[in-house]
């Protein structure tokens, strides 16, 4: 979710997350195609309570879409970087722009501690990720970048783990 729409919610309304809602998510979680009557079937509830639940989940931003999990290795693009980038005071919009332009760059984080962005970045080698790496730093407003490459990922993005506590009634540890 953006910066921008995550501080218009407040702790309640992230925090609004029932079993149901949980359920649901996790069922679509593993199944993204699943339609809104076989959701229904499988969690034993009215196909209009699923539609209801799913409407109001997508209104809050809870449920931002449902994309295709994509392998980016078997794009061709096999080589996963990090990157934390010092940025000129005021000049955030701009810089974000800029990033958002180049293809490569799959996400960007505004941080507090030793850089103002951490973004991630794929490329198809070292010499593409070396390209990829001067357009960033030719971004007007970008001061300083330094660039980790990931050599596995051993813990993938996930959701799950925090879909099951609330699905469990145990929000908090």
């Amino acid at each position: 979710m953006p910066d921008d729409r995550q501080a218009e919610h407040s702790d309640h309304e992230v925090d609004a997350v029932d079993a149901l809602d949980a359920r649901l998510l996790l069922l679509l979680t593993d199944e993204p195609r699943l339609g809104v009557l076989e959701c229904s079937r499988r969690l034993g509830v009215a196909r209009g309570t699923v539609q209801a639940r799913l409407d109001r989940l997508v209104a809050r931003a809870v449920l931002t879409g449902f994309p295709p999990a994509l392998d980016l290795a078997a794009m061709g693009y096999g080589l996963t970087a990090f990157a934390v980038l010092e940025i000129a005071q005021g000049g955030r919009k701009e810089v974000v722009r800029g990033l958002s332009a180049i293809d490569e760059v799959c996400e960007v984080h505004a941080t507090t501690g030793q850089g103002d962005l951490f973004a991630r970045l794929v490329a198809r080698s070292n010499d593409d990720l070396q390209r990829v790496i001067d357009e960033i730093v030719a971004v007007p407003g970008v001061r300083r970048m330094s660039t980790s490459i990931a050599l596995s990922t051993p813990v993938p993005p996930r959701v799950r783990p925090l879909l099951e506590r609330v699905r469990r009634g145990s929000p908090d540890r």
